[in-house]
């Protein structure tokens, strides 16, 4: 069986105040084209089908002629929600969508109900885990502490007991959105971290033939059967070296798997530019950046004039201005912004309480801060659930 992995489409996201509506609408466009001239069998679109839990209507027009089209090849398509998408919303008519071919997965408590397709070799089962926000779903998963290991953990308990049950020679296929360990993060994906920890080992996903991941931008391989397939499409300057893409996998008769990745279209190339104003405005290495979205850090040790009407004047496209004096990190002149940069909410806070008081938190008090923190970030996703 041959399936086309992708994720993270984020539909209604603006890159640096530029709409990518048109970029996702030729994404949509190459994925259907894709499906057709390599004869796929199946889609598996891992989360983040939209940018935010209402989003705009362009969106959402975008999803429906992309549901159309797929259902107009007549090849099957296993989505599920990710941290991104409001799963409520997102599952909307699923069971009359159901029945173009189209399956949506959004129910935690569907986990282990698999959506069963055959090829030559007998039959495929597909489980959908949607984002499972480990404070929402803890009694669902009866686990006696919410963490994203332990409610994967409990999905894949009932995925296997599904999988038990079937016909001997059954493959299957887990849809999941998660941060694995061994994955590369980028600055664009949104912080789900609980307890400290945002990761869960790949061992999770053990006993199935593939797994196809949702929720890290980067196209990357965790194993061979665990893979994510990253963004179609670049949403942070992070992402300037990512080569986006999709992953077309074959499963064959034994639940073997060989991959190879799918080119995605690039709207417009990233680039990051770094150092003294004259130099970018004058270095001809730089020729080649001339016609792509640009990210330029300044390192001059004052800031000029002008420096952005400068910088477009070469650079036309130029969405982001940096500036990063090079000074010693315990230079009194460095801003508030870069002394802060890289350090989590947590360290932050515990930095805050060093400062007052002339001594940083024991661990007590630094589990009260870290369940502060997961309290308040639950409490957005139960608030964002319920727009």
């Amino acid at each position: 069986m041959r399936l086309l992995h992708t994720s993270d489409w984020h539909l209604g996201r603006s890159f640096h105040r530029v709409g990518m509506l048109d970029a996702q609408a030729d994404f949509i466009g190459h994925l259907v084209t894709t499906v057709r001239e390599h004869v796929v069998d199946a889609v598996v679109v891992s989360g983040d089908v939209y940018d935010r839990a209402v989003p705009p209507l362009g969106a959402v027009e975008l999803f429906d002629d992309a549901l159309h089209r797929l259902a107009e090849l007549g090849v099957p398509t296993v989505m599920i929600s990710g941290n991104h998408d409001s799963a409520r919303r997102l599952g909307v008519g699923a069971g009359l969508i159901d029945r173009a071919g189209i399956h949506l997965r959004t129910e935690p408590a569907a986990c282990g109900t698999p959506v069963v397709l055959a090829d030559a070799h007998g039959d495929v089962a597909f489980y959908g885990l949607p984002y499972l926000e480990p404070a929402l779903v803890k009694d669902e998963f009866a686990v006696p502490k919410p963490g994203h290991e332990a409610v994967l953990a409990a999905a894949m308990e009932r995925v296997r007991a599904d999988l038990a049950g079937r016909a001997s020679g059954t493959r299957s296929v887990v849809l999941a959105h998660a941060f694995v360990t061994g994955g590369e993060a980028s600055d664009s994906e949104r912080d789900i971290t609980v307890g400290g920890v945002a990761a869960v080992p790949a061992g999770v996903f053990d006993g199935v033939d593939y797994v196809a991941l949702g929720h890290l931008h980067g196209c990357q391989t965790i194993t061979e059967r665990v893979r994510y397939s990253g963004s179609p499409l670049a949403y942070s300057f992070s992402e300037a070296e990512h080569r986006k893409s999709m992953w077309l996998v074959d499963l064959d008769a034994d639940g073997a798997v060989t991959a190879e990745r799918v080119d995605c279209p690039v709207p417009r190339a990233l680039a990051r530019v770094r150092g003294p104003l004259e130099r970018l405005l004058a270095d001809p290495a730089l020729a080649r950046h001339e016609e792509a979205w640009v990210e330029a850090t300044l390192t001059d040790p004052v800031r000029p004039a002008d420096p952005m009407a400068r910088l477009t004047e070469r650079f036309p496209h130029t969405l982001s201005l940096v500036f990063d004096p090079e000074r010693a990190p315990d230079d009194p002149g460095l801003s508030y912004a870069a002394r802060l940069a890289d350090r989590s909410d947590q360290q932050i806070a515990e930095d805050f309480v060093a400062h007052v008081r002339g001594a940083g938190p024991d661990e007590r008090e630094r589990d009260v801060l870290r369940d502060a923190f997961d309290a308040v970030r639950a409490d957005d996703a139960v608030r964002e659930v319920a727009r």
